[in-house]
């Protein structure tokens, strides 16, 4: 397996979780916090909501790392030499230019 399939099989995962989280959330104050239950526990609402936003932006990061250090073994120095993806630039000849004749001008009269 090369480091670039790697990183791509770690980018979903985080993709996945990182959707799950922001679909606990619910920006009206609803979500996740407020169906753990109510004002029966000291701080739990505030903590589940510090959670959620902490986790968010925490996977977001690794999120952009992941994508930046693929990018960089995509094509930079981690590159993997037997890549599938990645096919040597074959030399090809450059094509002849073809020479065109101009066109000849109309010597009828125009009618009209």
């Amino acid at each position: 397996m090369s480091t670039f399939s790697i990183f791509l099989v770690l980018i979903t995962i985080v993709c996945f979780l990182l959707i799950i989280v922001i679909m606990v959330q619910n920006p009206k104050g609803g979500g996740l916090s407020s169906s753990l239950g109510g004002s029966t526990q000291m701080g739990g609402v505030q903590k589940t909501t510090d959670f959620l936003d902490k986790s968010t932006w925490t996977l977001a990061t690794i999120l952009i790392v992941l994508i930046l250090l693929s990018s960089l073994s995509f094509s930079g120095s981690l590159s993997d030499a037997n890549s599938k993806i990645i096919d040597e630039k074959e030399t090809v000849a450059p094509a002849k230019p073809t020479t065109t004749t101009p066109a000849k001008p109309i010597t009828e009269p125009v009618k009209k």
